[in-house]
């Protein structure tokens, strides 16, 4: 059986790393991701030379500001990180078919476990990953190999903002007990705080602890404090499924609004844009998902059933509208309106129950068929619904 070695990826300062990819001029000089015009707006993600200054994630901006003068502020562009990282993930896929992807911050994990006879020993793959990336996108991964992924995730910690690492199998334990504990994934902030009251606070002190002696302050959380202290971890790297076919529609607003009738108005056009990709594909959904991302990089999310499946419009919208009333909860300003469409189905044959349902249907149908025929002849702004209009 071969030993295990996971490879972990980790482009540092990911949300900054994307805007110096697309404006060269933010190189070598500190820069704050952050809505800019919350009243309350907090940090997103900022550079090492930020970082260096004292800006730290969640931060207030002004409170940032106050640390580093200089910085260029740019406001976070989720939709954009998200392409970027499809992009980082297609540099790694011919390697291994176990890619996992946490999130949308430039990490991925990669099991290279007996792929030495294809691809090379893992350390080679590694770099061969992170030329071809810096190549292609301008990004300079850190990487680090290991046996598992938790020490594999604390060897980039330690080498951040740029560089490698390899632990090898066996030497886990002895890599992390000169570590300082907040290093150490896994470990509750309020563990933390209770080791603290211990003074404990580097992974070696608490691996002398026996199982039991951590049990009698920890309880049912002392196994998985015990394993992580001495680098044990047989978590698998979960591979990204394969993604279900979809149609999304998405609205970056220029100026961060929460005005009712425009994010409507909004939401309406996003309908019409998936309907028709829906219609010209001879296809209906059968789920409604929306994402709303705030002037202060937070996220929402809501979605519903749409049962019958539909291509229509009217009856998208119908569906929409109350899931964006349930993910609009915030009085902050809404900066980006994604619509998705998934769970694609070829459209229902099976006839209306009663008369009118079938009448009804059938006019609306034909009004978007109409619609359809429109726009293919004269273009998109030929005619619209007025709902869109909004003064």
């Amino acid at each position: 059986m071969h030993e295990r070695s996971i490879i972990h990826l980790n482009v540092a300062d990911f949300a900054v790393a994307v805007e110096r990819a697309v404006d060269s001029r933010l190189r070598k000089r500190p820069v704050i991701v952050a809505p800019g015009g919350a009243a309350r707006a907090a940090v997103y993600d900022m550079s090492d030379e930020a970082y260096q200054q004292g800006v730290r994630k969640g931060m207030l901006l002004r409170r940032a500001l106050c640390y580093c003068r200089d910085a260029a502020v740019l406001p976070p562009h989720p939709e954009r990180y998200e392409h970027a990282m499809t992009r980082f993930y297609k540099h790694v896929l011919p390697y291994s078919p176990l890619i996992e992807m946490t999130d949308h911050n430039g990490h991925l994990f990669i099991d290279a476990t007996g792929t030495g006879k294809l691809f090379g020993p893992p350390p080679d793959v590694a770099w061969r990953i992170r030329k071809t990336v810096r190549a292609d996108m301008g990004f300079d991964p850190i990487w680090s190999v290991a046996p598992n992924k938790l020490v594999a995730k604390v060897a980039t910690r330690l080498v951040k903002p740029a560089g490698e690492y390899i632990v090898q199998t066996g030497d886990e334990e002895a890599f992390l007990r000169p570590l300082p504990l907040g290093l150490i994934p896994g470990i509750e902030s309020q563990d933390l705080k209770r080791l603290q009251e211990f003074y404990l606070t580097y992974a070696g002190q608490v691996a002398n602890l026996s199982l039991d002696q951590l049990s009698v302050v920890f309880g049912r959380s002392s196994r998985s404090l015990y394993d992580a202290v001495r680098g044990i971890d047989p978590s698998p790297v979960v591979a990204i499924t394969k993604k279900q076919p979809m149609v999304k529609a998405d609205h970056e607003f220029g100026n961060d609004t929460n005005h009712v009738p425009v994010v409507e108005a909004t939401l309406y056009r996003l309908i019409e844009q998936a309907g028709t990709q829906l219609r010209w594909r001879r296809l209906a959904t059968k789920r409604i998902r929306i994402l709303l991302d705030y002037s202060d990089g937070r996220r929402t999310a809501r979605q519903t059933a749409a049962d019958p499946p539909t291509a229509n419009d009217f009856r998208l919208f119908a569906l929409a509208k109350p899931i964006l009333k349930r993910a609009w909860t915030r009085r902050v300003r809404i900066r980006h309106l994604r619509l998705i469409c998934d769970r694609l189905v070829y459209p229902a044959a099976q006839m209306e129950l009663f008369p009118a349902d079938e009448a009804k249907n059938k006019a609306s149908d034909n009004l978007i068929t109409a619609l359809d025929a429109i726009r293919r002849r004269f273009g998109w702004n030929a005619i619209g619904v007025g709902r869109t209009i909004v003064s």
